[in-house]
């Protein structure tokens, strides 16, 4: 079963340039449109629109992956008041925190938009195979109407919550967590290596114990080992996943102790390697002469 009607796509980037194109590969009839270039970046077969207007003229769902809350509120402001609109339902991919998904969702429902905050998880590789996570945030009906259309991207498409923000919430908690697991590996190799181990030891021993995390199973046999560092993930782009974070917990007043101390390292880490891949964070943490404290 196929969604009925004309896709639409806004926001053709790493993410989303590999998320539109699956779309289009499951047969889904799209309209995309990229403020940096539209044509050369649509997928085969897609509709190529001039404007965000125009997307919002022809499409009756809309689809965004913008890279953060500005852009994500500038987007839906010109949805909201587009000549002609035929939106009534927008799916936000972005991940932008939790205020900016309720604010966004609040200024589209008083122009009659419904407004779902999906988050997705897996990095530029995971798009590209269609081995995402999306994290939902909306009615169990539009879940389901929207099913056939976030299959065709994510394998994993989850249902969180009814609530703007519960998406958010659940992509930086996520988040927060794999950059814990990153740097917290990170620092435990640096250990063993010290007492004589070899890291692929270290690997294969933790990875059939209690220590098994995505740092261990992916991100250090994958990228590190093998002197790549390629994740396609910036640090800087970390940077602002973790920062929504604790803007988050603070807002919540949650535990924030742990968060704390991570923000600590991964701050060090970009200031001085904004343009560094995720997984760099290990060689920060091996060649600091402080270790991570």
């Amino acid at each position: 079963m196929k969604s009925e009607g004309l896709i639409g796509f806004i926001g053709l980037g790493n993410m989303g340039r590999h998320m539109a194109a699956n779309l289009a590969k499951a047969g889904h009839a799209l309209v995309a449109f990229d403020a940096a270039g539209t044509a050369e970046r649509a997928p085969p077969g897609a509709q190529v629109a001039a404007s965000t207007d125009e997307v919002a003229s022809r499409a009756e769902t809309v689809f965004l992956s913008l890279p953060d809350g500005a852009a994500s509120a500038s987007v839906a402001q010109e949805i909201a008041g587009a000549e002609g609109r035929l939106t009534a339902c927008v799916v936000d991919t972005s991940t932008i925190g939790v205020e900016a998904a309720c604010r966004i969702a609040q200024s589209l429902a008083a122009a009659g938009v419904e407004y779902i905050d999906a988050p997705v998880s897996g990095g530029v590789a995971g798009a590209a195979a269609a081995t995402i996570s999306t994290m939902f945030a909306g009615s169990a009906q539009s879940f389901e109407r929207l099913f056939p259309a976030l299959k065709a991207m994510s394998k994993n498409p989850f249902h969180v919550g009814t609530q703007p923000g519960q998406g958010q919430a659940m992509k930086l908690a996520n988040n927060f967590l794999s950059g814990l697991a990153m740097a917290g590996t990170s620092e435990a190799v640096c250990f063993g290596l010290s007492q004589g181990l070899e890291m692929k030891t270290m690997l294969d021993v933790l990875n059939v114990s209690t220590g098994r995390n995505t740092a261990t199973s992916d991100k250090f046999p994958n990228r590190v080992v093998t002197d790549t560092y390629d994740a396609g993930f910036l640090s800087a782009l970390y940077m602002k996943d973790l920062r929504l974070y604790m803007q988050g917990v603070q807002a919540a007043r949650t535990p924030e102790d742990i968060a704390t101390a991570c923000l600590g390292v991964w701050s060090r880490f970009v200031d001085a390697s904004p343009g560094a891949d995720f997984t760099e964070i290990y060689r920060f943490i091996r060649d600091s002469s402080s270790g991570a404290s």
